[in-house]
């Protein structure tokens, strides 16, 4: 097995990042470049790997605050457990979200990991806090087939399309919580009450098909505090090409709710 951490260093990006590091300007550069390729039916997926010992996260966590209320766009904060050991011990890290990072790096070529990371659709690489990157990744998404839902008490029908290519689609089913607030004691945020919007629970690899099809999936088998599900449609290269927010209960998941 490849330990990824072994070969690509992490990193702290601060908010200017993408402004000064040339690296990380060549990046977003690149990725841009081949995000009009990628349709995404329903809301844009921008995801965030942050961690709440990470000094420079607390911006990008207010941008995806704002998106959250948005309903063409379904940011998912994944928090990361390699700053665990640095002061802070975050509690909705998962080692799960870690694992999901470094295969991003590893399809897009990165040469490194860190926080805070933004990624649209899988395809558009954003180094620390920049809306103005973000919006422009997100005006690029195009719509493509819809990921449709029934549901029967529990369980979900998810129902899927035919790939307009050759390749294989993966589902995933995202459980997330829309909305927390932790007072952080120790680290470089000590001090600090952080707002924390669509906070990833749980990560699960449904499964795979080329042929489109009915999947079914228990709501009960994810956390109690994940109230919120997100469905993707992805392809092996990591772009997704369709995203569906549901809700466990009557209430809804398209903007950051507050307890």
């Amino acid at each position: 097995m490849i330990v990824l951490a072994a070969v690509l260093p992490r990193v702290d990006w601060s908010e200017t990042s993408v402004a000064s590091n040339s690296a990380a300007s060549l990046v977003l550069g690149l990725v841009l470049t081949s995000v009009a390729a990628t349709a995404a039916a329903g809301p844009a997926v921008l995801e965030l790997y942050t961690s709440e010992g990470c000094s420079s996260c607390p911006p990008a966590e207010k941008l995806i605050e704002d998106l959250a209320r948005r309903s063409d766009v379904l940011p998912l904060a994944f928090h990361v457990d390699y700053w665990d050991s640095l002061g802070w011990r975050d509690r909705f890290a998962l080692p799960e979200s870690t694992a999901r990072q470094e295969q991003a790096a590893r399809t897009l070529r990165l040469s490194t990991v860190g926080t805070p990371q933004m990624i649209v659709n899988g395809r558009t690489v954003i180094w620390g806090a920049a809306p103005s990157a973000v919006e422009q990744a997100l005006a690029s998404a195009k719509s493509g087939p819809e990921i449709q839902v029934d549901r029967l008490g529990d369980v979900l029908t998810l129902h899927t399309q035919r790939s307009a290519s050759s390749e294989a689609l993966e589902l995933y089913v995202i459980g997330y919580l829309p909305h927390a607030v932790t007072a952080i004691g120790r680290g470089e945020n000590a001090g600090r009450t952080l707002t924390e919007v669509n906070i990833v629970r749980s990560v699960q690899r449904i499964g795979r098909s080329d042929s489109g099809g009915a999947w079914h999936v228990s709501l009960n088998g994810l956390p109690r505090d994940a109230s919120c599900v997100a469905a993707l449609l992805q392809e092996p290269n990591g772009a997704i090409v369709a995203a569906k927010p549901i809700a466990r209960s009557t209430k809804s998941c398209t903007a950051a709710a507050a307890p």
